[in-house]
């Protein structure tokens, strides 16, 4: 018997035994980028999910005090019905099939899904406060670890390029600017992957929220990064820059810190974008060479052009900018090109 399949016996038994569910069905709900699967469940009365976080390479403990917290400040996430911590099994409330993503990809109004959204980051960030300060800091240290991600696995892996002396020590002043500007912000809440594919369309409560487990306190703009400058669809800047208005006037009416004005939290959401966004470009890489998931090399385009577009408009980081247009860009569609000829070629092999 396969480890998958020991883990879904582990599940039904569960189900049955411990949790007494009189379960019909059950199908696959959907995977994600860790190593977590989730099941629907299909019983006499609805439907919910299991969660199934193998132990020994997931802790649902996190989830789980993050969930709490959530839940305390009226974000609707899914309610915890059961938990099984030790053996990685938690029943879930079932939100639905229906990311903001396919939504928006299906003509829903961007104005009232995003309306919902940030009222709710706002919701977050104003009321959040004493929550945050029960989470593990987003130091210098995490942010340096996940920009180091990009030269390893994004650069040298993904793009085959090999880095001058120079070149590193170009990346190296980028990321101390980037980790600078990031701990001068407020400090506040951080989801950590506030975007389209983890907000889902419910019909009370818009939306539910997905994906939390990660969540540290860190720099305001960064969710507000993560959903308008989301890595699987984009707005245009206009747009984005009116979103960032009327989010700072609901962070205001909070009584929240909203920056000196629009400016300033424009500024805060560009540059921790940056740190995003580089970060996203090595783990969407690594995903694809250590564990064989290509889906995400699609989004690395856009991604970089989050990146390039950015640069172009600070001083700051027009080294950074010179060097993504002259190094990256051009060997992103090679790269890409490669990876769909054949498997990833693992350390080692």
């Amino acid at each position: 018997m396969s480890d998958a399949d020991a883990r879904l016996a582990l599940v039904l038994d569960w189900l049955a035994r411990d949790v007494r569910l009189d379960v019909e069905r059950i199908a696959p709900a959907s995977s994600d980028a860790s190593f977590r699967r989730y099941f629907r469940v299909f019983h006499r009365g609805g439907t919910l999910i299991v969660m199934d976080a193998p132990p020994e390479r997931e802790d649902v403990r996190p989830y789980l005090q993050v969930s709490g917290m959530l839940e305390a400040l009226g974000v609707h996430v899914p309610h915890v019905h059961e938990s099984d911590a030790p053996r990685g099994l938690l029943l879930l409330e079932d939100l639905g099939a229906t990311p903001y993503l396919s939504r928006l990809a299906e003509g829903g109004d961007p104005e009232s899904l995003y309306a919902d959204a940030l009222d709710t980051l706002a919701q977050i960030q104003a009321r959040g406060r004493e929550a945050a300060r029960a989470l593990p800091p987003y130091d210098r240290e995490a942010l340096l670890r996940e920009m180091t991600l990009m030269p390893e696995w994004f650069c040298a892996r993904h793009l085959r390029i090999e880095l001058a002396g120079e070149e590193r020590e170009l990346l190296g002043r980028s990321f101390e600017l980037l980790i600078r500007e990031a701990l001068a912000q407020p400090q506040v809440f951080v989801h950590r992957d506030y975007h389209s594919r983890n907000l889902m369309v419910v019909e009370r409560g818009n939306p539910g929220v997905l994906d939390f487990q990660d969540a540290l306190r860190g720099p305001i703009g960064y969710d507000l990064a993560s959903l308008l400058k989301d890595c699987y669809i984009a707005w245009p800047r206009e747009r984005i820059l009116g979103w960032l208005r009327a989010y700072r006037a609901r962070l205001l009416a909070r009584g929240a810190e909203a920056g000196a004005g629009e400016a300033q939290l424009t500024r805060w959401v560009d540059l921790i974008g940056v740190q995003r966004h580089l970060k996203v470009l090595g783990i969407f890489a690594r995903l694809w060479y250590r564990d064989g998931k290509r889906g995400y090399l699609q989004d690395l385009p856009l991604t970089l052009r989050y990146l390039l577009d950015t640069c172009a408009r600070y001083p700051e980081l027009a080294e950074l900018g010179d060097f993504l247009e002259r190094r990256a860009a051009p060997a992103l569609p090679r790269a890409n090109a490669r990876a769909e000829e054949g498997a990833p070629v693992r350390p080692g092999a």
